[in-house]
């Protein structure tokens, strides 16, 4: 089974979506800020395409939130 589709996986996806639309932040301001396309934050919450674990990090770290917190709550 590919992670995309593994349910761990879609949760903390979702707690980036979460934690961006609580910040008032879209895609674009993530995507500058990573120095990369929006379409590469609409591939990542579309489950598109699979963040390895320091992509998970320097998202979290720009959204404000603990990666090992959000890790932690899912698993």
């Amino acid at each position: 089974m590919q992670t995309i589709y593994n349910e761990t996986y879609r949760q903390l996806i979702q707690i980036l979506v979460k934690a961006r639309k609580d910040g008032g932040l879209t895609q674009q301001q993530i995507a500058d800020k990573l120095d990369r396309p929006q379409s590469f934050i609409a591939k990542i919450e579309g489950f598109e395409r699979k963040l390895d674990v320091l992509e998970y990090i320097e998202i979290c770290t720009i959204l404000g939130i603990n990666a090992g917190d959000t890790i932690n709550s899912v698993c």
